[in-house]
């Protein structure tokens, strides 16, 4: 079983090779990268590739790793408990009734292999991937409520994702194959816009690659325009019709392009760009 690209996704060599090694190693898959790089929608075309069913588990600065396990729903069971109907007294009894299966256990006790997508982990608190060391290393939990023991009937396949916001234990590194997704050259981008663009005209894409790349290369800049807003700005260069001309420069001098709301987010690196302009246009 292995992982060779999909239709929907351009992998490179290297990050083929690392999926398929976190395959062959067992062991989950850490993927970091600049926002914007696909490293989330590479779970999702990895588990499609694969067959595999995708379970998804998006991280928050307010989870918990034992939400991934599972959680014990006491406040119902109170609520259950004050009713009087014979049906509820049954319901109550048993504790079963309460606990409420994370996605680490809907994983573990799946028929078929699954994949699982464990999204952002630099999202959580720091000790979030320390919480998790044991469950994914030994591939079981215990639940004290019922007193049972969890293990997994097949192995996932795990994706981590982190976009490089709080450092990782190294415990916890050691316990997964790591690949860093670089931003895409400019022939692997063409490739990537392909696929999403296949019938753009060659001038219009060439033109609006050409000011792409001007743009995030641009020294200073405080957040980079990624492969997903290139994306983004294309698709309204098309839905706007912005005709070629637009984004050509007839002194070949660096231009404020149409829509360069897509492309840069904040004031400053939009201030940044518009000096840059400004000082081409005066010779400076």
């Amino acid at each position: 079983m292995k992982f060779q690209g999909s239709d929907n996704y351009i992998a490179t060599q290297d990050l083929m090779l690392a999926v398929n090694a976190a395959l062959t190693l067992k062991r989950p898959l850490l993927v970091k990268g600049e926002p914007g790089t696909g490293k989330t929608m590479l779970a999702e075309e990895v588990a499609a590739s694969l067959g595999m069913p995708l379970l998804q588990w998006h991280i928050k600065s307010t989870t918990k790793a034992q939400q991934g396990l599972y959680e014990y729903d006491a406040v119902s069971r109170l609520r259950d408990s004050q009713l009087s109907g014979a049906e509820e007294a049954a319901r109550v009894r048993d504790i079963r009734n309460y606990i409420v299966k994370g996605v680490l256990w809907q994983a573990f006790t799946s028929d078929a292999p699954v994949a699982l997508l464990i999204d952002e982990i630099d999202k959580a608190d720091i000790e979030f991937p320390n919480d998790l060391l044991r469950e994914i290393d030994r591939m079981e939990f215990y639940v004290y409520e019922t007193r049972e023991l969890v293990r997994a009937k097949h192995r996932p396949l795990v994706v981590i994702t982190s976009n490089n916001e709080k450092e990782l234990p190294d415990a916890f590194l050691r316990r997964c194959f790591f690949h860093y997704i670089k931003f895409p050259d400019a022939e692997t981008m063409q490739k990537i816009v392909d696929v999403h663009f296949p019938g753009l005209k060659k001038e219009l894409l060439a033109a609006a690659m050409k000011t792409f790349f001007e743009v995030r290369n641009l020294p200073g800049l405080k957040k980079k325009p990624s492969t997903s807003e290139l994306l983004d700005w294309l698709k309204l260069l098309v839905a706007e019709d912005i005709p070629l001309e637009a984004l050509q420069s007839q002194d070949d001098k660096v231009a404020v392009p149409p829509l360069v709301g897509a492309l840069l987010k904040n004031e400053q690196d939009l201030t940044l760009f518009e000096k840059l302009v400004f000082m081409q246009r005066h010779n400076r």
